[in-house]
């Protein structure tokens, strides 16, 4: 018989339970932004896609404390910074969401946009919502104790590549295409390794590099903050490595990251960023990228593909749904 404390335990954490309830949040903002794929207005994908998740949110029995925000990222009124989502009874969260990861790439038919929501303990992810920038370097396992965010791009690659048994010209190295990022890149391609250039969606990127079956090897560069707490939810489940210093875009956001706790001269660890192993990350593709298809309709049926990883198991899960067009889409969008 399960003691008062055991149950009490299981409460107040969020179990595996909860993942398959999170899917159905991020099914559904991928399905309600597909008739905006390719059409030009990513508010309007945005819009459709932050409604459908927080409704399904409301359904999830825990007690969520939005950490990372699409209200911040966006301007969006709802799941903002601070939010409380959920029915209110269940274990005590912090959640990070992103309605569309890469509102811009939905906008324009491009790959790589997800629907992406992150779970920690209460009180476990870093709240780094006054600096919007951070630095990253996300590897797979080979990099824990071999690559550093204080040393030259070059001299990673070398370490990496020495680790993997490769030789640098076989390493890929995902980074934002940003005008910030012209002399990183250039870096990498002298130091030998090629690059592979992202317009928007570093958390599919940084993912991917951490996945032991992708093509990348390294993903680098300042990219949101808010993606790279989101990020180090799912690096827990995968074994990866990573490490981010914030990056403030000037003295007045760097003071009032300091004035919230925040260290921008810090290297903050992957413990760091959310600490314990009781993470979960789910996602579901909205466009197709590497790591997941898009939303795709087939006939009367809209197919979702989504992925759900769980820090404390180090489970890696593949869900693919078949929805019923008539359930989901207005005639106007079918």
């Amino acid at each position: 018989m399960m003691s008062s404390t055991d149950a009490d335990s299981l409460y107040l954490h969020p179990d595996r339970n909860i993942a398959i309830e999170l899917v159905r949040a991020t099914e559904a903002a991928a399905i309600r932004s597909y008739p905006w794929i390719g059409k030009g207005d990513k508010l309007g994908a945005d819009g459709a896609a932050v409604d459908a998740m927080r409704a399904f949110l409301g359904t999830v029995d825990f007690e969520g404390v939005v950490v990372i925000g699409e209200g911040e990222k966006d301007a969006a009124p709802m799941l903002f910074n601070g939010e409380r989502v959920g029915t209110g009874r269940g274990p005590a969260c912090d959640i990070a969401v992103d309605p569309i990861d890469g509102t811009s790439l939905t906008a324009a038919g491009r790959h790589n946009a997800l629907s992406v929501i992150a779970v920690a303990d209460r009180g476990t992810m870093l709240d780094a919502s006054t600096v919007f920038y951070m630095d990253k370097i996300v590897t797979d396992a080979t990099g824990i104790g071999v690559v550093d965010i204080r040393r030259p791009i070059g001299e990673n690659l070398r370490a990496l590549a020495k680790a993997k048994g490769k030789d640098v010209s076989e390493l890929r190295v995902a980074v934002l295409n940003r005008e910030r990022h012209e002399q990183l890149i250039a870096d990498i391609r002298e130091a030998g390794a090629g690059t592979r250039l992202m317009s928007d969606g570093d958390v599919a990127g940084g993912i991917n590099a951490a996945r032991y079956e992708s093509r990348i090897d390294m993903c680098v560069g300042i990219g949101g903050s808010p993606e790279g707490i989101t990020t180090a939810c799912a690096i827990k489940a995968l074994g990866g490595f990573m490490q981010g210093v914030l990056a403030p875009k000037d003295d007045a956001e760097r003071a009032r990251g300091e004035a919230a706790g925040l260290d921008c001269d810090r290297v903050y660890e992957l413990n760091d960023l959310v600490r314990g192993d009781n993470t979960f990350f789910v996602a579901t593709g909205v466009t197709d990228g590497e790591l997941l298809e898009g939303v795709r309709k087939k006939g009367p049926i809209i197919r979702t593909e989504s992925i759900v990883l769980r820090g404390k198991s180090g489970t890696i899960r593949r869900i693919v749904a078949d929805h019923l067009v008539e359930k989901w889409l207005d005639d106007a969008d079918r």
